[in-house]
């Protein structure tokens, strides 16, 4: 089967931009929401919290002998007033044995209160292996700024290297696909953030950092092969070309996106709960990614050359 993905570009960017404008209509919503009052629901990296780590004394005879209750452990956080708390368990030799709680910035009495109605419900606590940890919402701050300056960083990187290697109207539009992939990836987790209470954390800055440089890989090669016929058949039509990369390389991107994919459900599956929204998050970017590559980034250069005539100039190309 050939693809003429440049018959139908209409048709992928409407598809792109219903589906990112579904997400600002979220992060807006979800801005004016006073539970959450931010695009994104934030967890404790960015707010400021406690998170207390609580592992059971299983040296003390039939401590340990039942597994811990999850369920239990949210109906007594609720009771102390702390039920929109994040919790789940943690492994200690080879069996859950322990809790994490993160939830808002709690007073030494309120620390207290909370680990003594845990042991009453589900046993006696090592105070050793107790880990009480404070996020203030300056370092939250700081957390959040490192994390743009970083994606910053980035794009701008991005940007050069793809100057360089091809020429600026191949970079501006694999910026564009990369704004793309990262917009509709917010824009899912602003969604998911409203209707489902997913909340976003540092990993989540490094899951959109991810999925640039993958998405940009994706586009690379596809760019690559539109230049190399382009020095061998400079005359003809652009959007022929286009449509010859992108199927020449559509099954290394299907390839490569597909075991991608298997692997991160495999961690979504199983990683546990820290990497569940982490691994989410790339499988969205990495769809999107592979989506960009082949329907946004290409047909938007085809757009560009058809409109200006540009011709490619082959001594100013860094040859791979």
């Amino acid at each position: 089967m050939t693809l003429r993905i440049n018959k139908a570009r209409s048709i992928w960017w409407t598809i792109s931009a219903a589906i990112i404008l579904s997400g600002i209509i979220s992060m807006v919503i979800s801005s004016q929401n006073p539970n959450i009052k931010a695009p994104l629901r934030p967890s404790l990296d960015f707010i400021g919290g406690t998170r207390l780590q609580l592992v059971r004394d299983c040296s003390q005879l039939g401590n340990c002998d039942k597994p811990i209750d999850i369920n239990t452990v949210r109906e007594v956080a609720k009771d102390q007033g702390l039920g929109d708390s994040s919790i789940q368990l943690i492994s200690e030799n080879g069996q859950e044995n322990g809790i994490t709680i993160r939830t808002k910035n709690l007073e030494t009495e309120q620390r207290t209160n909370l680990q003594n109605a845990l042991s009453e419900k589900i046993g006696a606590f090592d105070l050793q292996k107790n880990q009480i940890d404070s996020v203030g919402p300056t370092l939250g701050r700081e957390l959040f700024r490192s994390g743009v300056l970083a994606l910053v960083v980035s794009f701008t990187g991005i940007t050069i290297y793809m100057s360089l290697r091809f020429q600026v109207d191949y970079a501006i539009f694999a910026i564009v696909a990369l704004f793309h992939d990262i917009l509709v990836t917010v824009g899912a987790f602003s969604i998911l953030g409203l209707v489902a209470g997913i909340e976003v954390d540092s990993l989540f800055i490094v899951a959109l950092l991810t999925i640039t440089g993958f998405s940009v890989n994706d586009t690379v090669v596809i760019y690559d092969r539109i230049r190399e016929t382009l020095k061998i058949n400079p005359d003809r039509p652009i959007a022929d070309i286009v449509d010859d990369a992108v199927n020449q390389t559509l099954s290394r991107s299907i390839n490569t996106t597909l075991t991608t994919l298997l692997t991160l459900t495999a961690i979504f599956l199983f990683g546990g709960e820290t990497l569940r929204n982490f691994s989410l998050a790339l499988i969205i970017g990495f769809l999107m990614g592979a989506y960009s590559s082949i329907f946004i980034a290409s047909t938007l250069l085809t757009l560009w050359r058809e409109r200006t005539g540009t011709i490619e100039n082959i001594d100013n190309s860094v040859s791979s």
